[in-house]
């Protein structure tokens, strides 16, 4: 009875402490966290004279500085020890909480050698934290990961829907050039130059304007959108949106990234995207639809890109930390249990995060890093169902071997994954 109930009490413990940084024992492989110690700092940022959304007229279109609060997560020097905690909100904008994992706070930065950046946008609302567990795993494979809260788009400032609508690809953007910009022993190992950009819901809106897909004329006139017109500086085919066309981004992850449920894109914005795309999304998604993410996938005709479908996952598939213990409980100004805004009715979401820090970790390691042995991970039989195991005696694999490279036997169970190549 003490062993067993022992036993129960190491998960429960775990979800008390809302650990961001859990493994499963049924991980694929690439999951597993990298070689280097990670630091991790909060950076604030102000980009000016931006169009001030929330106070636009069609008679006034005043600016304001842009405020953004980003996390930056990095290799740290050898030596340094793992663990640390994070202050976020819940999805209640009002309930503070602790998270816990592996980065150690402003710990000094490694040296000798630079690293690609990944830039980390969640939905709406979220904030910088939703993806944590991703922007640790990357940077202890050699990554500086910077996440970002995009202001009016937060759990505490959550506003007028138009500024999300126009300012994620900015945002993005100009992240990218303030992480260029920095001095001192973080910024010396910073290469943008082989940056990646990963969005979760209005964050791959915003990744998929950036990547290249520009907006609909019909999009920029939406009465619940973004006034005055001013999204039209996204429009496809506008000189404005040809202009946020970045050299430096060299791959892109959308996940469950809202959208073409509503007409944003079009075949012309799809085939505007020119950078290597994956996409990943729930089966049953009923907030981007999951058909409609489909057309993104299928329409990006210009670019090469994969789709990892979670069978029966709805719109928080992949990207959302695990729910924090505090989320379980009713809050009084919101019609639904916050435990809602991260977990899904089928899959254990920290299933789902180790295989999304798999799919990154492959993804961005043969674009940002050129490591050609991460192609096999991405070269898969579209159903994992139909992946044959096939090894001799001494666990060789035989040429009818298809499992998914990275699961062991039985775990891609309810997995999809698609990819085409550009003109297809």
């Amino acid at each position: 009875m003490g062993l067993a109930l022992a036993a129960t009490a190491l998960p429960i413990a775990a979800a008390a402490e809302n650990r961001i940084d859990r493994i499963r024992p049924d991980a694929p492989e690439l999951a597993t966290f990298g070689a280097y110690p990670i630091g991790v700092q909060t950076l604030q940022f102000t980009n000016p004279g931006q169009n001030d959304i929330l106070n636009t007229t069609d008679d006034a279109q005043p600016l304001y500085d842009r405020d953004l609060t980003v996390e930056v997560w990095y290799p740290a020097a050898a030596g340094t020890e793992a663990g640390g905690s994070y202050r976020a909100f819940l999805r209640d904008g009002q309930t503070e909480v602790t998270l816990h994992g592996r980065a150690a706070r402003d710990a000094t930065p490694a040296s000798g050698e630079t690293y690609p950046l990944v830039v980390i946008s969640h939905g709406y609302p979220g904030n910088r934290y939703l993806l944590s567990h991703l922007g640790e795993n990357l940077a202890t494979k050699g990554y500086v990961t910077v996440s970002i809260d995009h202001r009016d788009s937060t759990y505490s400032d959550k506003a007028a829907f138009g500024s999300t609508l126009l300012n994620r690809p900015i945002d993005q953007r100009f992240v990218i050039d303030q992480m260029e910009a920095l001095e001192g022993p973080l910024g010396d190992i910073i290469n943008t130059d082989q940056t990646g950009v990963i969005g979760y819901s209005m964050g791959g809106y915003g990744a998929l304007i950036f990547a290249g897909a520009g907006v609909t004329e019909a999009s920029t006139q939406y009465s619940w959108g973004t006034p005055a017109g001013l999204l039209a500086r996204h429009q496809a085919g506008s000189e404005s949106h040809a202009a946020l066309n970045d050299e430096r981004v060299k791959a892109v992850i959308a996940i469950g990234p809202w959208g073409m449920n509503t007409g944003f894109w079009g075949a012309t914005g799809l085939a505007g995207i020119n950078k290597p795309l994956m996409m990943m999304a729930g089966s049953v998604d009923d907030v981007s639809v999951y058909p409609a993410m489909r057309k993104i996938f299928e329409g990006a005709i210009n670019t090469n890109r994969h789709l990892l479908t979670f069978e029966g996952a709805n719109h928080n598939a992949a990207a959302p930390m695990p729910a924090p213990i505090e989320s379980w409980e009713p809050v009084d100004n919101l019609d639904f249990i916050p435990f809602e805004h991260y977990a899904d009715a089928v899959w254990d979401t920290n299933r789902m995060n180790n295989i999304t820090q798999h799919f990154a970790t492959a993804f961005m390691g043969l674009h940002l890093k050129a490591e050609a042995d991460k192609t096999s991970y991405l070269e898969l039989v579209p159903n994992a169902a139909d992946g044959v195991i096939s090894r001799d005696d001494a666990g060789k694999e035989l040429p009818d071997h298809s499992y998914w490279k990275g699961f062991a036997p039985r775990t891609a169970v309810g997995l999809m994954f698609e990819s085409l190549e550009t003109g297809q």
